[in-house]
């Protein structure tokens, strides 16, 4: 970057500076650690010369902050991907158990939303298709953060709720089940080419509340990708033009994502295949009746107070799932 030509290739120049920037988010706060630690050793060295208590507020203060900060840079170094550091976008579809599971699909989505204002992550509905009766039956999410994607990406798959129906007349226990699609945004440090010959590009009209411009004009795009059979679509814009780039980035996300999962083992014919969105391939449980009870099938990591779970507190699954993860990795490689 001290070079004198570093910005004579603008485009590698950003992506060198991008680079960098990902680099730093670890090593700074690493860096950062290794001096509280030599601090807190010398200062402990000092009251043992002392030896006096003088210092055993300053120590605890210190360990305290360090134990914290280490948490803290543990955590971060679990987002190693390669894509973990992008955006991310967070794709909703309603499942097995009609209205109720139109209820549900927006049950999720307000979940999402409040985990990225908590976050104080740019969070925006980009596509959403009302359910009927109540609910969506599917929408698209933008989450614009640092490492949105490596933080949301363990919440792919199947979500089920248990509760008792508000729209039973005989308030019956329900189950509804609502599927989770987390794609990272593709940044200009990744390199994925698109063949025209590849493509296949349709335009459609697209409706909803609203919607007037769009149900007169063919707004919609769509583009599937002919060798996978990966499809993206994009309806939310009046602009043809914006739905188009829309559609295409959301399939270079989903190729991005389905050749990571290829990487790590984990394909398995799960993307756009992941099973019926109902009972028995659930990854996580929310049960409000007859107890209450979050619990996550594939880590065992459970939350007694379901409300807060649905209020955005879901930092305790994602650092499960991470772990897991890591832990699995190390294994592996055992």
């Amino acid at each position: 970057m001290n070079a004198s030509n570093f910005w004579n290739d603008q485009e590698k120049a950003k992506a060198t500076i991008a680079e960098v920037k990902n680099l730093n988010a670890l090593l700074k706060p690493f860096e950062d650690l290794v001096s509280q630690a030599e601090n807190l050793q010398a200062t402990i060295e000092l009251a043992d010369e002392a030896e006096t208590d003088e210092f055993d507020d300053e120590i605890r203060s210190a360990s305290d902050r360090a134990q914290k900060d280490f948490v803290s840079f543990e955590f971060r170094s679990m987002l190693g991907g390669p894509n973990d550091h992008c955006n991310a976008f967070v794709k909703i579809h309603a499942g097995a158990g009609g209205t109720e599971a139109c209820d549900w699909a927006e049950m999720l989505m307000r979940m999402y939303l409040m985990w990225a204002e908590s976050k104080g992550f740019k969070a925006e509905i980009t596509d959403r298709e009302d359910g009927g009766a109540a609910g969506i039956q599917e929408a698209s999410l933008y989450i614009k953060g640092e490492y949105a994607y490596g933080y949301l990406r363990g919440e792919s798959g199947v979500h089920r709720l248990v509760r008792i129906s508000p729209y039973d007349a005989a308030a019956r226990r329900q189950t509804s089940f609502a599927s989770v699609d987390i794609l990272p945004e593709v940044d200009d440090t990744i390199d994925i080419v698109l063949k025209d010959d590849d493509l296949k590009r349709d335009v459609f009209r697209s409706g909803g509340p609203g919607g007037q411009h769009q149900n007169k004009t063919e707004s919609g795009v769509r583009y599937t990708h002919l060798p996978t059979g990966v499809a993206a679509e994009s309806r939310s814009e009046r602009s043809q033009h914006k739905n188009d780039a829309n559609a295409l980035a959301l399939l270079k996300a989903k190729l991005i994502r389905m050749e990571e999962e290829k990487r790590e083992a984990e394909y398995a014919k799960k993307y756009d295949e992941k099973g019926d969105v109902s009972f028995g391939n659930q990854i996580r449980s929310y049960v409000l009746q007859p107890y209450q009870l979050v619990k996550d099938a594939r880590t065992g990591h459970e939350v007694g107070n379901p409300r807060a779970v649905l209020d955005g507190e879901i930092d305790g699954f994602i650092e499960s799932y991470l772990r897991n993860k890591l832990s699995s990795a190390t294994a592996s490689k055992d």
